[in-house]
């Protein structure tokens, strides 16, 4: 039996012809039931249509299952409503309608073919009354009682469905299925929902009860029948009633997606700092006031959430309590070679970014796009350590403390240090309330609403790549009922696979590196910690030092920062940021005349220095120990047991090297910051003689491996060891250790720097260069120094390689001490203007070539300014030779780049052709067969401006096919290109005209073109013989190429008697398989000019 078909016209009925008071009642029961969501309870009330209205709760019914069922039946035997009170004009209507109906036989299947047929669900019910064969008869023309009709059928059905296991399943396969099909439709620019309209906006906003009941009196919610519309001719059979807010559907089974169960709304905050109301500015007073009456949470509930949002909203002291807020932007993964299935963050270029500007709201609904309905959505915020990801996580739970993201009911934020736990087996309750910073009671029935409501929870993992130690993770046993213990990497494990607390949204965050990373390319979005700009680095300074007390001395301590612009540019990180913070204050408090160390390496030697000198015996070489070993199983949470001594374990807690980490198995203790953990790394490297001479230079990983000893997880070792081992043992390691480690330093010294010495800098890839540059700054070496940075090769190419401010300086400072001319490619590799202008600024860099987007953008920049001499040598020494033409992109910051030529000031200084203009010697076109024929005419429109222009390629593995008017409008342009000597118009669907377009015109070209392909077009029999005809015309033509296309021997003969017109030509290719080979081999024999390769 098709429960659906005979349940909807029972919903109708109950609908129509009672108060509208009634039908809220019966929604207020739903919720109260949890059938509904909040937000779903509040589309309802607005519904204007009561058809929509019926089928919507049809479908909550059948989804939902018994509850559902059990209420229909109370609704069914509350709302009796005596025959006398009926219009008899409705019964006489209603009476017609059912018989037309019955005239159509049953519908045989189920849900889409009442989806597909024209008849009216609502008279569909009379169908189901298994009537006696020999009353049908009478029945036809009887008058229905409408408010008794088969009552006790009625029941049994209901049983029937309720101890239908399949059935529920089935019918909840159905809503998903209506929930996808049409989860396009939104429910927008509704005026007057159904309830407002039919009661009144002001029973809706809690007026009193007197003025409730008059409004009752005078307004009744009329929901006309399907059959009430039609005239009395009309034919039995007609069409659904088109719904009014979704245009061109004639399926009342059509929600539209915010109407239905579980979906958040469409409203969202835009930054964790400002408030709902001014980023909600769509949001109805009316709106606002109906959801602020809906029934309140259970009382465990919302106890549990009052709790949850207390923790969240605590202010951290210290430090950690000011707040910059980061940027970020929009990433992607992608392969990190050809051959490599490693996956690393996409490099753009700075004007490709696409930042965040919504801030918290555009991040949770950047996924919405790729969503399925009831799915997980799982977007990842990737980032090096130490850019404030968990930072950012942690004021995302705080934003949610703070009602500003009203679409969550929940919001769980996890440490992942706090899951570093193994052996033992949890629940998913277990996971949610008692694995977390700081463990609340599990509560079974507050788990219970949160199971039901998955798309209501929002679940934050901080630190994620801190999971990877743990094998199998991504490989899950769970399912979507998961009511058996699992380990805490099965739990985790099933919801990475979208299987466990399906349609939650989970919020991770982890470094771009490592096995994890590898897995987000399915993600629903990334995103991209971008760090702190130089501006936003001296705002936290500042809130730094104030925080700290040092008001009076903030200005001396800016000064010290910007009299070391090496560390100025680390301040791009938040973790050195503070680390810089630090220091600065410790030396202003000492007094005199003070520095801040020129390098990483000493700056954290300043910082533990102190710390070390109070250390009991052992501790600091103890906890260096416990840094390296943690680091090689990819961990960084400590346990009581693991330290030498109890007073190790005092003192580096008393000292701010660990600190308690709660939630965490055991008494865990977790490293203050990663860069710490680095240092201390590099320490034990330093001084431990279990390390082997010869094995030390691996640990720089400078050198291709294929696998290195610590899978460069500590990816801050290398230069903090090249740091220790060389920097004066007084000032550096001796003053963490002692003088004892002296002796065990110069041997480890001389290893390293035989092994500096022999690398080759020319021979290394672009990440390779900058960190041996980085390494061999750190070591203060000038000799070292020197021998590097001569070794560096005059062509230097970072494309696809991050150059971040630190990269930046480093490498500027190794071509200025180079003492020689360079030119550098610094496309795709993200530099921001301020570095780019640095950069390309040097005396040494007499070309370069970058994302022209990025310099128009630096143009532009520098010409407000006004620094003229620097924007007179970044024209000088800017080029784009050659140019290749991905993108559509690339075709307008081409022509970007022709308009600033054409509007630059007719004055002295600036006279004359921009040299990266002038100079263009070969242009590229590759966008493909979707892109081509949009952008070529574009790219025609500037060609004339490219003086030098010699090569013009419009071929492309994937087709640009520009066709005929592609080649009608390049052929305009040939009298202005006097330079072109190779045009390559291959595979781009040429036919007849176009090739007739192009022989008209190649005259224009006959003193400079030495090649030119037709490659693999269209051409046939009468575009060959215009070719042939203009020919000898082609005084300077070497090579012409008309391979695969589609002339007969009539063409070739004509092209090879043209030939023997020709004696400069070198060579035609002819072959073509319309051709026969003999032709071809006979036309060789004659001309041994014409090629059949």
């Amino acid at each position: 039996m098709n429960h659906f078909q005979t349940i909807l016209p029972r919903v109708r009925m109950l609908l129509a012809g009672h108060l509208p008071s009634q039908a809220r009642a019966l929604l207020d029961s739903m919720l109260e039931r949890e059938l509904l969501s909040r937000e779903y309870y509040c589309a309802l009330l607005r519904e204007p249509d009561g058809e929509a209205l019926a089928r919507k709760i049809s479908l909550t019914l059948l989804e939902k299952g018994d509850p559902g069922l059990a209420l229909l039946r109370w609704a069914w035997g509350t709302w009796q409503a005596p025959l006398a009170e009926r219009d008899p004009d409705d019964e006489d209507r209603a009476c017609s309608g059912q018989c037309a109906a019955m005239e159509l036989g049953p519908l045989e299947g189920g849900y889409l073919e009442l989806l597909n047929s024209n008849a009216d669900p609502l008279h569909l019910y009379h169908l189901y009354d298994h009537m006696d064969p020999a009353r049908e008869e009478m029945e036809l023309c009887s008058e229905p009682d409408m408010d008794t009709i088969n009552c006790e059928q009625f029941s049994r059905l209901l049983c029937d469905m309720e101890g239908d296991e399949e059935t529920r399943e089935a019918y909840a396969n159905i809503a998903e299925l209506d929930q996808y099909v049409f989860q396009d439709s939104q429910l927008e620019g509704l005026s007057k929902g159904f309830f407002i309209e039919h009661i009144g906006l002001e029973e809706m906003i809690g007026e009193s009860v007197e003025t409730l009941e008059e409004k009752k009196s005078q307004k009744r919610c009329e929901v006309p029948q399907a059959s009430q519309e039609l005239p009395s001719s009309s034919p039995a059979i007609h069409s659904l009633p088109k719904s009014p807010e979704r245009p061109g559907s004639t399926s009342p089974f059509a929600p539209s997606a915010a109407d239905l169960p579980g979906m958040p709304e469409p409203a969202l905050t835009s930054r964790a700092d400002v408030t709902e109301e001014q980023m909600s500015p769509t949001r109805s007073p009316a709106a606002h006031e109906v959801s602020s009456q809906l029934p309140k949470w259970p009382e465990r509930v919302e106890k549990f959430c009052s709790a949850l949002r207390d923790m969240y909203q605590a202010e951290p002291a210290g430090p950690e309590g000011i707040l910059v807020e980061v940027e970020l932007v929009r990433a992607r993964l992608e392969r990190s070679s050809s051959k490599s299935q490693e996956r690393e963050l996409a490099t753009l270029d700075w004007a490709e970014r696409q930042p965040a500007r919504g801030g918290l709201a555009e991040v949770l609904l950047a996924g919405g796009d790729r969503r399925r309905p009831r799915e997980t959505q799982v977007i990842a915020v990737l980032g090096k350590a130490g850019q404030g990801k968990s930072r950012w996580a942690r004021e995302a739970s705080r934003a949610w403390a703070r009602g500003q993201l009203p679409q969550y009911d929940f919001v769980f934020y996890l440490p992942c240090h706090c899951l570093d736990r193994g052996g033992d087996t949890y629940r998913l309750q277990d996971l949610l309330f008692s694995l977390g910073p700081r463990p609340l009671p599990v509560d079974d029935e507050v788990f219970s609403y949160v199971w039901r409501r998955p798309d209501r929870v929002l679940l934050i993992l901080d630190a994620s790549e801190g999971l990877e130690g743990q094998d199998g993770l991504l490989h899950s046993a769970c399912g979507p009922v998961c009511t058996e213990p699992h380990s805490v990497r099965g739990l985790l494990a099933g919801l990475f696979q979208r299987k466990l607390l399906r349609g939650c949204t989970l919020l991770l965050t982890a470094r771009p590196r490592g096995r994890l990373a590898q897995s987000l390319s399915k993600a629903d979005a990334l995103f991209e910690v971008a760090g702190f700009s130089a501006e936003q680095a001296k705002t936290y300074l500042t809130c730094y030092l104030e925080r700290a007390g040092a008001t009076e001395r903030r200005e001396r301590a800016l000064e010290l920062v910007q009299g070391q612009p090496f560390l100025l540019s680390h301040c791009h990180s938040p973790t050195l940021c503070r680390a810089v913070g630090q220091l600065s204050e410790a030396l202003l408090e000492l007094g005199g005349e003070t520095e801040l160390p020129s390098t990483l390496t000493g700056l954290y030697v300043g910082l533990l220095g102190p710390a070390a000198r109070d250390s009991p015996p052992g501790a600091l070489a103890g906890l260096a120990r416990l840094a390296w070993e943690l680091g090689r199983r990819r961990q960084g949470t400590l346990l009581e047991s693991q330290f030498p001594s109890a007073e190790a374990r005092a003192w580096a807690v008393a000292k701010g090297l660990v600190q308690p980490a709660p939630g965490a198995a055991a008494v865990g203790l977790v490293f203050s910051s990663f860069l710490l953990q680095c240092f201390l790394g590099a320490v034990w490297l330093a001084l431990s003689s279990d390390i082997k001479d010869k094995e030390l230079p691996q640990y720089l990983a400078l050198t291709p491996r294929k696998k290195r000893p610590y899978d460069n997880w500590l990816e801050g070792v290398p230069r903090f060891l090249a740091g220790l081992v060389f920097q004066p043992h007084a000032d550096c390691l001796g003053a963490l250790a002692g003088p004892a480690a002296a002796t065990l330093k110069d041997r480890k010294q001389k290893v390293l720097t035989r092994y500096l010495k022999r690398l080759q800098p020319g021979t290394l890839r672009a990440g390779q260069l900058l960190e041996l540059l980085h390494c061999t700054r750190e070591t203060l070496d000038a000799g070292l120094w020197q021998h590097v940075v001569q070794g560096l090769p005059a062509r230097l190419s970072f494309v696809g390689t991050r150059l971040t401010p630190p990269h930046t300086y480093v490498l500027g400072s190794a071509l200025e001490a180079a003492g020689r001319d360079f030119s550098l490619d610094l496309c795709s590799t993200g530099i921001d203007p301020p570095g780019l202008g640095s950069l390309v600024g040097l005396s040494c860099v007499t070309r370069f070539r970058a994302a022209l987007s990025d310099m128009v953008g630096l143009w532009e920049s520098l010409q407000q300014r006004g620094e003229a001499k620097l924007l007179r040598a970044v024209e000088e020494k800017f080029t784009i030779e050659p140019f290749k033409a991905k993108s559509v992109k690339d075709v307008e910051d081409l022509g970007n780049l022709v308009q600033i030529q054409r509007t630059r000031s007719s004055s002295e200084d600036t006279a004359g052709e921009l040299p990266a203009v002038r100079d263009l010697k070969k242009l590229e076109f590759a966008l493909g067969p979707v892109s081509g024929p949009q952008a070529f005419p574009k790219l025609v429109r500037i060609l004339e401006a490219f003086s030098s222009l010699q090569h013009l390629d419009l071929d492309s593995l994937s087709e640009n096919k520009i066709g005929d008017e592609g080649v009608e409008q390049l052929s305009a342009t040939f009298p202005r290109l006097k330079a072109l000597e190779t045009l390559n118009l291959s595979q781009n669907n040429i036919t007849d005209v176009g090739a007739c377009k192009l022989a008209e015109a190649l005259p224009s070209l006959a003193a400079s073109l030495l090649r030119l392909s037709v490659y693999n077009n269209c051409i046939c029999d009468m575009g060959a013989e215009s070719l042939a005809h203009v020919l000898p015309d082609m005084g300077s033509l070497r090579v012409l190429d008309v391979q695969y296309n589609k002339f007969t021997a009539a063409g070739a003969q004509q092209l090879a008697a043209s030939l023997r017109k020709c004696p400069h030509v070198e060579t035609l290719a002819m072959w073509t398989p319309t051709i026969p080979f003999g032709v071809h081999e006979h036309l060789q024999q004659l001309d041994s000019r014409i090629s059949l390769k």
